[in-house]
């Protein structure tokens, strides 16, 4: 089990790493004759991540996740974009952690959001055994009534609490970044309901783990 410690530090670390390679990459601009290609950033911010690696310059917590990016960024080259890949950890990690209050009430907006959007929305079926939510293949987005009415208290998340959701995930996390949430990346093998991904929402925005991410400018 993940201790608390663990998560709030993850994301602190995280949104450090993220913030230190964009200005070393903005610092090493300054002494180029001419602006950096997406190529050139991209190799750039592999070199600069695989150099942290070995020198253990950011804390452990984020290691896998340099491992990964620095895969990508050999594999892909500039289509890994890891410097908008940084830029929105930044964006979305930054405003996430400036406010992590009421998260009860951001969920109640999220949830109001998307079913304004035409997304079909339950909070009163309990959801303790597999199900099969029947549908005409609407977005949909399900929240097991036991958690939604004991994991908020006062409008404030006090318990870690599932959302099922089948649907457009850009919209998703769209939607999650404007009301300051960070939701985990969905998980298909965990779900108990058929044909959607379980995300988790965690009490003070404290994921150990990458967060789902907007897209840029969303």
């Amino acid at each position: 089990m993940t201790s608390p410690d663990r998560t709030q530090g993850y994301n602190q670390a995280l949104l450090d790493m993220a913030t230190l390679s964009l200005a070393e990459l903005a610092r090493t601009a300054e002494h180029k004759a001419g602006k950096r290609t997406p190529a050139q950033e991209s190799h750039f911010l592999c070199t600069w991540m695989a150099d942290s690696l070995k020198e253990k310059r950011f804390s452990r917590l984020v290691m896998e996740d340099l491992k990964e990016w620095i895969q990508q960024g050999r594999t892909l080259g500039a289509g890994a974009d890891l410097k908008g890949l940084l830029e929105r950890i930044v964006c979305q990690y930054g405003r996430a952690m400036a406010e992590p209050v009421q998260l009860g009430a951001k969920l109640a907006a999220l949830l109001a959001e998307l079913e304004e959007a035409g997304w079909l929305v339950f909070t009163d079926v309990e959801v303790d055994a597999k199900l099969r939510l029947q549908g005409q293949g609407q977005s949909s987005l399900v929240i097991s009534s036991r958690e939604y009415g004991e994991h908020i208290e006062g409008g404030e998340l006090v318990k870690p609490l599932t959302l099922y959701v089948r649907g457009d995930e850009p919209r998703l996390a769209s939607a999650a970044f404007g009301q300051g949430l960070l939701l985990s990346q969905g998980n298909k093998k965990t779900t108990l309901v058929k044909h959607h991904k379980a995300y988790r929402l965690m009490p003070d925005n404290a994921q150990s783990a990458l967060a789902l991410l907007a897209k840029a400018n969303d």
